[in-house]
């Protein structure tokens, strides 16, 4: 091997070892701080739901089997997955751009110089020194032949590509957070659906059980119009009701049929039907529920950790285009057989070895680095705003939910009153009709409140385990 080639190959790698260890880093402005309240509800909890695994919360064993199945088996989920092998897959590219790049290489050429070229007139005058004979000979044509290893390695002077590694090692995080996200989403989804199935089940017994009582209260009245008590008007209006009744069933059941779809959809299976627990009439809410302190909502919560991980990486790609201003040094070494003949192509004398070091700065392309790094710095204020509304969207979905709760119940208890008097009241007109001191008008009325005041009941039951569940949502509860 040639000593001062291998000179300047130990030369160039002190270089390149000096150089990697005085690297000057463009450091990403830092992820600000967001201020938060004190307080949802200026009561400070030391800890909320959201921290609960969803099987502490909900009870019903059939619930949790259904969000077990989906966590498994939904599509939103394992697409979250492949998103973050994605990212996980330029995070390795960023880690490779690090190193050297070695290549193997075998390449061969022929070359014919003129006569009247460098290369040619340096080839005959050559051939005719009387230290050149044998294989040391230039033929005519003068093949080129070279067997060994190419290298291509950009030094990072700058930090530019530690910096690129460090950006696509935050979108690495913000993947996983948006898979705790949908995540979230697909449980408080399966919840949702699940009481409304129960909701939808408790309003179809509602009704059949009116249905039954209106047909009594149809056969009374065609009794007593062949009696010549009632006219045929009030049979027709009985007729009426009921059928309004037995039509608002089939609605109902429809309703069901659409719900219990939508949650084998989530499932990732075909429609199936879907096992249930007790009414919903007899599912009970947690007697107190905390929702913690805001603080905790920013480190909980997966949009709001995938957004500041989004700024973080944003304003590390600014740093990185700025960057790009800067000169920068590759090493370009090589090692192998470079011989013009062919036999002699594997004998130790054609050992070569070079390095070759380039320094390039951006001259005439500056335009298109500046915009992008204006566009760099568009994307990272957006990350900025995008960052802010997480957290403003969080608190106020914590707020409203944590009232709706205390509302409902509030709603709940005065329904249940509601129900119970028109009840009564639906039985004293029934005994008055009987007795001809009502109109039949007066019972239908009385049947027709009844029937709206239960079903408004149920429909406030499931609003609260709606607001439970949307709470434990908006706490981040359910990834962990």
């Amino acid at each position: 091997m040639n000593r001062y080639k291998l000179h300047w190959l130990f030369i160039g790698g002190l270089l390149a070892g000096s150089l990697s260890g005085c690297r000057i880093l463009h450091q990403p402005a830092p992820t600000p701080v967001m201020m938060t309240p004190p307080s949802f509800t200026g009561n400070a909890d030391s800890a909320g739901i959201g921290e609960q695994p969803f099987r502490s919360l909900f009870t019903d064993p059939n619930l949790v089997a259904l969000i077990d199945t989906a966590l498994v088996r939904n599509l939103d989920v394992k697409i979250a997955l492949q998103r973050i092998e994605g990212a996980r897959a330029t995070y390795s590219i960023s880690q490779g751009a690090l190193l050297p790049q070695v290549d193997a290489v075998a390449a061969a050429g022929v070359d014919r110089f003129g006569r009247y070229t460098l290369n040619g007139v340096g080839n005959f005058d050559t051939n005719l020194s009387d230290n050149v004979r044998g294989n040391l000979r230039i033929p005519d044509p003068t093949p080129d032949l070279f067997a060994g290893f190419r290298a291509s390695w950009e030094l990072d002077i700058w930090g530019k590509l530690r910096n690129r590694r460090r950006a696509a090692y935050n979108r690495v995080l913000a993947s996983v957070e948006g898979r705790n996200l949908v995540v979230t989403a697909l449980i408080a989804d399966i919840a949702r659906l699940y009481y409304s199935l129960l909701a939808d089940d408790a309003e179809l017994e509602i009704i059949r059980d009116n249905i039954e009582l209106q047909q009594r209260a149809v056969d009374l009245v065609t009794i007593q119009k062949q009696a010549g008590r009632v006219t045929e008007l009030a049979v027709q209006q009985f007729n009426a009701q009921l059928l309004n009744t037995r039509a608002l069933e089939g609605q109902v059941r429809q309703q069901i049929v659409e719900t219990e779809n939508q949650l084998n959809g989530l499932l990732g299976r075909f429609p199936t039907p879907i096992p249930r627990g007790s009414s919903i009439r007899d599912q009970q809410l947690p007697g107190s529920v905390r929702a913690g302190v805001p603080a905790q909502l920013v480190r909980r919560r997966p949009d709001i950790r995938q957004a500041e991980r989004e700024l973080e990486a944003a304003n590390i790609d600014v740093a990185v285009a700025r960057a790009e201003f800067l000169p920068g040094l590759t090493l370009t070494p090589y090692l192998g057989l470079n011989a013009f003949r062919p036999g002699v192509l594997l004998n130790p004398a054609s050992v070569a070895t070079g390095v070759l070091g380039s320094l390039v700065a951006p001259v005439f392309n500056r335009r298109l680095l500046r915009g992008n790094l204006a566009s760099s710095q568009a994307q990272s204020r957006e990350a900025y705003y995008a960052y802010q509304r997480a957290i403003l969207t969080g608190v106020g979905e914590v707020v409203s939910r944590l009232q709706g709760l205390e509302n409902y119940r509030d709603v709940a208890d005065l329904q249940t009153q509601e129900v119970a008097v028109l009840r009564q009241a639906a039985t004293t007109a029934n005994d008055l009709f009987a007795a001809s001191y009502a109109t039949y008008l007066e019972v239908i009325t009385a049947q027709r409140s009844v029937l709206d005041a239960e079903l408004g009941l149920i429909n406030t039951k499931q609003a609260q385990f709606t607001a439970l569940i949307d709470l434990y949502r908006a706490l981040g509860g359910g990834w962990q």
